[in-house]
């Protein structure tokens, strides 16, 4: 986390909803989306996404796949049925918290 440590507790919400929209993604194409949907202001760090890609997967919450590309073995991580639930409640978690927020930062 470079630019913001206020995502820092996100994270795993922000992993949660783009891997529910892309179905499928590796880790560093996960860094690349984020980067770019916020304009360059979230830059996850290695050092912040594998630990919590590697937790989600014990957790059952995601899980990964490997396929060749170009020769090479990508790792590719996704929502099971138990993550794509979470998902859920971690977003409406989210849209309730961003709610409380706008209301006291428009006091």
């Amino acid at each position: 986390m470079k630019k913001n440590s206020l995502y820092k507790g996100t994270l795993q919400n922000i992993i949660l909803k783009l891997l529910s929209k892309e179905v499928k993604m590796y880790g560093y194409q996960i860094t690349q989306r984020a980067k770019e949907l916020t304009q360059g202001e979230l830059e996850m760090t290695e050092g912040a996404l594998y630990p919590l890609l590697h937790k989600l997967e014990d957790d059952g919450i995601i899980k990964s796949e490997i396929q060749k590309i170009n020769g090479r073995d990508r790792k590719y991580y996704l929502l099971t049925e138990k993550g794509l639930q979470q998902q859920v409640v971690k977003e409406n978690e989210m849209k309730n918290y961003l709610l409380n927020l706008t209301t006291i930062f428009n006091i």
